[in-house]
């Protein structure tokens, strides 16, 4: 979309080829700048939500959290020490994955989140015994950052996966 000013100079040097009023434009350049802004608010809002699920399930995960030492029994993993070290890689894959959406939010990165997300739901329920709830309460972990990926628009390429813009962005 043109600015006002482009869209202006357009106009006084007769490229616009009907007649739109000044206060025409101001409206249409307003009504692009505050859905451009509401944008970014609703990215920052997803990016901080993703962030504070990453970092909080990270820390109980390095705390290795009793409770969670159940889900790896559908897998064979009966071991504590083993479960230990597992939660603690997870963990801090976690944390990192949440610093990292905060700082530059990477598709791919976006995508493992998502489908991390939707897989430690379904430890629950259908995977784990508990009820249907605690797999349904756990939506927002996957698809906040699903959400986020379709935000910032569904990679094209290989190289927009990894962090490279469009060229024509």
């Amino acid at each position: 979309m043109l600015s006002f000013a482009t869209t202006k100079s357009l106009y006084m040097k007769g490229v616009a080829s009907c007649k739109v009023d000044n206060l025409f434009i101001i409206k249409i350049n307003l009504f692009y700048n505050k859905n451009t802004m509401n944008t970014k608010i609703a990215e920052w809002i997803l990016r901080i939500a993703i962030a504070g699920t990453f970092i909080g399930h990270g820390v109980f995960a390095i705390q290795a959290k009793a409770g969670w030492f159940v889900y790896f029994k559908p897998f064979g993993i009966t071991n504590p020490e083993t479960i230990t070290t597992l939660l603690l890689l997870v963990g801090i894959v976690d944390i990192i994955l949440a610093a990292l959406v905060l700082a530059k939010p990477i598709k791919i990165a976006l995508l493992w989140m998502a489908i991390w997300g939707l897989f430690t739901a379904m430890l629950r329920w259908p995977i784990g015994s508990d009820p249907i709830w605690d797999f349904v309460e756990r939506w927002a972990n996957w698809g906040a950052p699903l959400a986020l990926l379709f935000l910032l628009g569904w990679p094209k390429t290989l190289k927009e996966w990894f962090g490279k813009k469009p060229e024509n962005y």
